[in-house]
């Protein structure tokens, strides 16, 4: 069975406080875009219960594979049911690191397919629950539309958002850029504008609006992410920001883009949305 985890950006990111548990209350509208990897999984009765042989290709995935959350949504399903013996092969096309969410949504899209794969039937409140331990933000992924994200991430409640006519272009420099260490260098706010209401306005409104507190943090850090925003806006997005705690940046514009040159070692995609 086939699935195919799909990358999100943020619409404004709002780092709210320092919880007493080390995270942090965010409040951010995520919305899913048609990049995606791949995830496939076969039961192999060749393979004793519960082992799985687990492949990756396509992009490279930093650290031990062993850590991959394709693998830590197995061993939560694990602790619940008898899992027979499975091949788990992922293609990445996400980039890591780059504030796509490609790591939790793989996360996400595996419970979903061993729900469906192996007929285990858990509700959509036991992955919501599954999904938060295995990330803040993999309970999003488990349903592909705009959502309001509260709390660490993991309070989620659908949201309209009306971009139809208009086009995203994603780009990635390949910097790779660990949230934990934005989330220790930035510095918090309290001058935050009521996000829901600043996105019922047109895209072309949000420059000033809709806004995410690590940019400052991060393009200060890695200024090519901030020359990256720049020119997305000189060349006629109605909107830039950078996604998540980077590295990606992205623009929004009213009508297709036209191809902008940036250095070849960046990556870069555009869709309609």
């Amino acid at each position: 069975m086939l699935v195919f985890p799909f990358a999100k950006i943020n619409l404004g990111l709002q780092v709210l406080r320092k919880r007493p548990d080390g995270y942090h209350d965010i409040r951010s509208v995520l919305l899913p875009i048609s990049l995606r990897d791949a995830l496939e999984a076969v039961v192999d009765k060749s393979l004793p219960p519960g082992e799985v042989k687990f492949e990756s290709t396509g992009l490279p995935v930093p650290g031990d594979a062993a850590a991959n959350l394709c693998l830590k949504a197995v061993e939560m399903i694990r602790e619940q049911r008898e899992l027979p013996g499975l091949r788990m092969h992922l293609h990445k096309a996400i980039p890591t690191g780059a504030g796509l969410g490609g790591g939790s949504s793989d996360g996400a899209h595996a419970l979903l397919l061993l729900n469906k794969l192996l007929d285990l039937r858990l509700a959509a409140e036991e992955l919501h629950a599954i999904a938060s331990r295995i990330g803040s933000d993999c309970p999003f992924f488990l349903k592909q539309q705009p959502q309001l994200a509260e709390g660490r991430g993991e309070q989620l409640s659908p949201i309209d958002v009306d971009l139809k006519g208009h086009w995203l272009m994603l780009v990635n420099p390949g910097i790779h850029v660990p949230t934990s260490e934005v989330y220790q260098g930035m510095t918090l706010t309290d001058a935050h504008t009521d996000l829901q209401e600043a996105l019922k306005d047109p895209p072309s409104a949000w420059q000033c609006t809709v806004v995410n507190d690590m940019e400052q943090f991060v393009i200060a850090k890695h200024p090519a992410i901030g020359a990256i925003k720049t020119e997305l806006l000189q060349q006629g997005a109605v909107y830039a920001a950078m996604s998540g705690s980077g590295s990606s940046v992205f623009g929004i514009w009213a009508e297709k883009p036209s191809e902008i040159a940036f250095p070849a070692e960046y990556r870069s995609w555009v869709f309609p949305l």
